[in-house]
């Protein structure tokens, strides 16, 4: 039998390194973990680590091929966590405390913002959250009379005869001065700048009320079943946060495409407001790294939800949060 050309064996050698490399990429495409994580709403700068993470490769380079979902007015995040559609959900404590009363086996393992971005938006006679009491008028969500709205009354002396439905529209606060209504510093306060009203705003947590924001939720199952995936996640998802608000332009991109309804300028606006108030790497995230949570903060939102009757006593608040993914995270900021 003759041996082959020079040309065969070059031909043999190229043909087997394609095949090595084809089969390399076979597996590293293998090893890409599959999520499928649920926001709490449309598209906006608020999500915005979350979209850096998957527009500049964060999540790739953990190995995690993630699929982002918008939330919206319609949509159930914790039916959709709990029937196994999402994987992770862009969650709010006093909701994953509810859960954890009703039996639902669910968990929040990160917090990407250290403070609530609710507060109140006043005219600007209001010189604080206490000049409320002088017979103003506050317009409340749905929503808000089962969250902030009994903390806020209990603190300041409130009452329910003050209250009126808040609508999400500002009609009402720019045609009535005596109107305060609830807010968040990058869209109400937004829309009033635009409309040439001048108005102060209250962030609520600087006055004590103690719930994170814009949190990591998923399922006990699958922080048994997945930790390092869950780890994963938890560590690209928070520097993706730390890379956002260091050049936003990327995340943006992908935010106008999956909501083209947000402009540049309000786009802006909130990462303005996101960093002037620190909602990402203030508190312990300075010192600790973007997502720390801590008992004791997890224990003052239980001890407000029981006392505003929100919560039963008995609940097991322990089951609400692990820190085991963001203890020793170190994302700083």
């Amino acid at each position: 039998m003759s041996k082959p050309s020079v040309f065969g064996r070059l031909f043999s050698l190229r043909k087997a390194l394609v095949l090595s490399l084809t089969a390399a990429a076979s597996l590293s495409a293998a090893a890409a973990d599959k999520v499928t994580f649920l926001t709490s709403w449309y598209a906006q700068a608020e999500h915005g680590g979350f979209y850096q993470a998957v527009a500049k490769g964060i999540y790739k380079k953990y190995d995690l091929d993630v699929t982002i979902k918008m939330g919206g007015p319609q949509v159930n995040g914790m039916q959709l966590l709990t029937s196994g559609q999402a994987d992770f959900l862009m969650g709010y404590d006093l909701q994953v405390l509810k859960s954890v009363e009703q039996g639902l086996p669910v968990t929040t393992v990160a917090a990407s913002f250290q403070t609530d971005p609710q507060g109140m938006m006043t005219h600007e006679d209001v010189k604080s959250l206490a000049d409320l009491k002088n017979g103003k008028t506050v317009l409340v969500s749905t929503s808000g009379r089962t969250t902030w709205w009994p903390w806020l009354k209990g603190k300041y002396g409130l009452t329910d005869a003050q209250s009126r439905p808040y609508t999400f529209n500002l009609q009402p606060f720019m045609a009535d001065p005596n109107i305060a209504q609830q807010a968040y510093p990058s869209s109400e306060l937004f829309q009033a700048m635009k409309a040439n009203v001048k108005a102060n705003f209250y962030l609520f947590a600087n006055d004590g009320y103690p719930p994170y924001g814009t949190t990591i939720v998923t399922m006990d199952k699958f922080v048994k079943e997945k930790p390092d995936v869950v780890a994963r996640f938890v560590r690209a998802s928070m520097e993706g946060w730390k890379s956002y608000l260091a050049d936003p332009a990327a995340a943006n991109a992908l935010i106008k495409a999956d909501n083209p309804n947000m402009k540049d300028d309000q786009i802006a606006y909130a990462i303005e407001k996101l960093k002037e108030y620190q909602f990402v790497g203030g508190g312990d995230a300075a010192k600790q790294g973007i997502g720390v949570m801590t008992e004791a903060r997890w224990k003052k939102t239980y001890d407000f939800m029981v006392s505003a009757e929100l919560l039963k006593p008995d609940t097991d608040w322990h089951k609400a949060f692990t820190t085991q993914f963001v203890k020793d995270l170190k994302v700083m900021p």
